[in-house]
């Protein structure tokens, strides 16, 4: 007999209103699956990774929304723990960390670097004047000690170097260097009272003298301060400038890199050809010899983006470089007495990261070599071994370090959803470090992984640019474009080992989830695609070529299926606030709406700060282009709504850039928002100066691109 339930068929009806119960449950599941932009940006960004010279011990500095601690790891376990305990979202950076060579003690810089008044940021808008400083600490000490004050001048200054033995500290503080024993026994006190700004000190080997940079505006010169004569000698002085002393491992050398000192009167617009060379002195004699010099092409220019931390001296007789001479950032070796330089990296990629291990024997650097869009790293032995990879993959790694003599290797590393960590290398991958510090509702599976992409500049230039899909994207919706800042840099298929990029990139995630597809643009000026690609011609404040890269992303946008050409915005910080301005500047026909964080509006006004070169003919020409290829000079094209962010202690963009352009705005009748943050820098020191702003930016979005009728 048949069974009636087999025979029992459910009314059209019924099933209809199980269909529509079937996709409120789906929509809430999706609801449920939706994260907040503090948990998407609540992962402890690390940095400043470094290992001991001569223990089996790393040490990093987390920042855990805003507050900043020094953490250490030990081999071979690598359990992570916390040495410093500063608490709060403070606006207090820690720079220039540094492990004595035993591994029982860290120093490192607290504060923000100086303004041109002299003045620490406190975004906290404080009542007392802050201070930046050098203190120490034990590992297994109870509390930092200070050792002085420092108050660099400019962003990255931070240089802290500690003497072979680990017992003294060295940093440049107001054009001086100063000196403090790590002990803290006695307090710091300048070293010297040499003229000029003297900065970049390096410790002989054996600790009796140090080396250093005294710059004197259109010269510099290598001086050498001798403690047991208490006297300061130069190396080779000459017309020109010398950067970067290197000794010898045996400390009978030093080397050096020397470019030519200021011309005057030398048009601002052609790019040059800035020739340079480098040198070896005895360090005993004080006597130098030239023994390597680029050509005179464009690719033989100085490779200022890693020509200071990829120079070094790792053998007596051997030195490692970095050139362009091929198109790519590459690293080379020499003798020191000369002769042919050897290729050591050779491929269509860059260099960046370098590490000298204490062993001397090898070198460890984090390249894009086969993977354009992301960072791994690289060993190469000395003095003419072949590359091969430690890391790779879709995960991303960065800042390697090896402790003692070689025995462990670590790095920093990130994958496409999940944020950067430090990280041991072993032979089978890659193991997290401090993994209990990561927070338990940071939403990684609920991250998209993005596309890479390639596509077409209007002059044929192939650009990269990462795509990110809202999941369940399947109709025409909102689009939005992100350009970095710099703009020497690249956004990557992953999150960004720069903490103001790591911030970005989490950005861009929380934008997919709540419905825009993102693509993120690396337009031409920026790195790892070639010298060719970041120094091209009629680019910046020279024409804004870069430009074209923006709207060939809106037109690639505009020819997906999902989505609404007419719903297409722009975001960016910096270098990404002025291409935001340009674009709706000159284009609001495509560009329905902008965010712009802290960007230049007026390239003729901030000229001066770029291009510093005395008695230009042709500086009223250099002004007049400048100002052509700037966002005020289409304003009255300017249609879209935007919003403008600023903090108004900007030490790289002028508020008076935002001030402006807000005025001007007005008188258009354009409708223009603000976020204001006082006493704010131009990377945000406070964790929750990033929340507010990237909270207010998505508002701004949901209501001119969702809730607004389109154009």
């Amino acid at each position: 007999m048949t069974d009636k339930r087999t025979c029992f068929r459910t009314p059209s009806s019924v099933r209809m209103l199980w269909l529509a119960v079937l996709a409120i449950l789906l929509a809430l599941s999706a609801c449920a699956q939706t994260f907040t932009l503090e948990q998407v940006m609540s992962s402890p960004f690390p940095s400043n990774l470094v290992a001991a010279s001569h223990a089996p011990r790393i040490a990093w500095v987390f920042d855990a929304k805003g507050a900043r601690n020094v953490w250490i790891a030990d081999g071979p376990n690598f359990a992570a723990r916390q040495v410093t305990h500063y608490q709060g979202d403070d606006g207090e950076p820690i720079a220039s960390l540094r492990l004595t060579p035993d591994g029982r003690t860290v120093v490192y810089a607290r504060g923000s670097e100086t303004n041109e008044a002299g003045r620490v940021a406190d975004p906290t808008s404080g009542v007392t004047a802050r201070k930046q400083q050098v203190w120490a600490m034990d590992v297994d000490g109870d509390r930092p000690r200070l050792l002085g004050e420092m108050g660099c001048g400019e962003e990255g200054c931070e240089d802290i170097e500690l003497s072979p033995d680990g017992q003294f500290a060295v940093w440049a503080a107001r054009k001086h260097l100063w000196i403090a024993p790590v002990s803290g026994a006695t307090p710091a006190h300048q070293l010297t009272d040499v003229r000029g700004e003297n900065f970049n000190p390096k410790w002989s080997p054996d600790g009796r003298e140090i080396a250093f940079v005294s710059h004197r505006e259109d010269h510099s010169f290598i001086a050498i301060y001798d403690f047991g004569r208490d006297s300061v000698r130069y190396l080779s002085p000459s017309v020109d400038r010398d950067l970067y002393p290197r000794w010898s491992p045996d400390g009978r050398q030093i080397a050096f890199i020397r470019v030519p000192g200021v011309e005057e009167k030398l048009p601002l617009i052609p790019r040059r050809v800035v020739s340079w060379a480098i040198w070896v002195a005895e360090a005993a004699s004080d006597n130098g010899r030239e023994i390597w010099h680029s050509g005179n092409q464009s690719d033989d220019s100085f490779p200022r983006l890693t020509a200071e931390t990829s120079f070094l001296f790792p053998a007596n007789d051997r030195i490692v470089f970095a050139s362009e001479q091929d198109g790519w950032n590459h690293l080379y070796s020499i003798s020191t007495f000369g002769g042919k330089s050897v290729l050591l990296t050779p491929g269509p990629f860059e260099v960046e990261d370098v590490t000298l291990p204490a062993d001397r024997k090898s070198l460890l650097y984090s390249s894009n070599q086969g993977d354009l869009d992301r960072r791994h790293l690289w060993r190469v032995e000395l003095p003419e071994g072949k590359p091969r990879p430690i890391t790779q993959g879709e995960t991303m790694e960065w800042n390697p370090v090896a402790t003692g003599l070689g025995d462990y290797v670590a790095c920093l590393g990130s994958t496409a959803t999940s944020p950067a960590m430090p990280y041991r290398i072993r032979d089978r991958g890659r193991e997290m470090i401090a993994a209990s510090a990561l927070p338990g509702d940071f939403p990684s599976r609920q991250l998209v992984v993005p596309k890479q992409v390639i596509f077409k500049s209007e002059d044929g230039l192939e650009i990269h640019g990462q795509l990110f899909v809202p999941n369940g994207r399947a109709q025409a919706g909102p689009a939005l474009i992100f350009m970095h800042g710099g703009p020497i840099r690249q956004m990557m298929l992953g999150f960004h080992y720069m903490d103001y990029y790591h911030n970005a990139y989490a950005m861009n995630q929380y934008l997919a989830s709540r419905g825009y597809l993102v693509l993120s643009v690396n337009y031409r000026l920026g790195i790892m695609y070639g010298r060719a690609f970041r120094e091209p011609d009629h680019a910046g404040w020279r024409g804004s070529s870069e430009y074209k890269d923006i709207v060939a992303g809106a037109k690639y946008l505009a020819g997906l299926d999902i989505v609404d050409k007419k719903k297409i915005g722009l975001w960016g910080g910096s270098y990404g606030g002025l291409l935001t301005a340009l674009g709706l500047a000159r284009n609001s026909d495509i560009f329905a709406a902008g965010v712009d964080l802290h960007g230049v509006h007026d390239w003729s006004v901030f000229l001066p700060r770029w291009e510093k070169m005395p008695g230009a003919p042709d500086k009223a020409e250099a002004e007049k282009l400048a100002f052509e290829s700037s966002p005020n000079r289409s304003l009255v094209q300017w249609k879209s709504p935007v919003l403008l962010i600023q903090g108004d202690d900007d030490r790289n963009v002028p508020f008076s850039q935002t001030v402006d352009l807000a005025q001007k705005l007005r008188e258009n009748h354009v409708h223009t928002e603000q976020l204001v943050f006082p006493d704010e820098i131009h990377g945000f020191l406070m964790w929750k100066s990033w929340i507010r702003a990237y909270g207010a930016a998505a508002d701004f979005f949901d209501r001119m691109l969702k809730e607004s009728p389109a154009k």
